[in-house]
């Protein structure tokens, strides 16, 4: 991803919490009838040292999972919030108009999770994640096991150990001061609830002018 130096993101803590709030991600794999992707979420395991791994699952009829071979590069990439800027709430003239943006790209080589007991714990993790701000949430335990296994049989589940990351947050930090504040302005007053997390993140990562 092209990144320039004022909107690299290194902290890895930030990228992951990009990844956890925007979990329906793209995974794209690489492969020799080109490119495939799906639309899945993704759930991080970053409890330890490193970047951490992914694990999602797609269906078996979705033949992108023949690329989990452990050796097939893919991309997950993770869709933070946007707004559009518009170029009357700058201090400086001759500006033009632009889209701030979080995103972040991880790069792994994807394989199958074969054990049926694995599987149906990462879709009990999954499940728990999803259903944890409901009253009363709804759990696999609910469902008859003959029924869970069928089911675990229709899906190929995976994990991707996590080989590089890359977190581009485009704020405004290449713009003065007062520059900023004028867009974190227009976005706050914008009536929008992603615009005003822009204007948020703007403040948290702007720049020590």
């Amino acid at each position: 991803m092209y990144r320039p130096r004022h909107f690299d993101i290194n902290d890895n803590s930030a990228l992951f919490r990009v990844m956890r709030d925007n979990s329906f991600a793209l995974l794209v794999s690489a492969g020799g009838g080109g490119l495939v992707a799906s639309h899945i979420p993704l759930s991080l395991n970053a409890d330890g040292e490193g970047p951490g791994r992914l694990f999602g699952h797609v269906a078996r009829a979705n033949d992108q999972w023949r690329r989990f071979d452990g050796k097939t590069e893919a991309m997950a990439v993770f869709q933070g919030v946007h707004a559009y800027v518009s170029p009357s709430w700058y201090v400086s003239e001759t500006m033009v108009p632009t889209w701030n943006y979080v995103a972040v790209h991880a790069y792994g080589r994807p394989k199958v999770i074969a054990d049926a007991t694995a599987v149906r714990g990462h879709l009990e993790r999954l499940v728990a994640t999803y259903e944890s701000p409901a009253t009363g949430p709804w759990s696999m335990d609910r469902l008859p096991d003959d029924y869970v296994q069928r089911m675990i049989k229709g899906i190929v589940a995976f994990e991707m150990p996590i080989e590089r990351l890359e977190g581009k947050f485009k704020l405004s930090q290449n713009r003065s001061a007062a520059d900023r504040e004028g867009a974190i302005k227009g976005l706050e007053g914008s009536g929008d609830a992603v615009a005003r997390e822009v204007a948020r993140l703007m403040r948290e990562f702007a720049p020590a002018d």
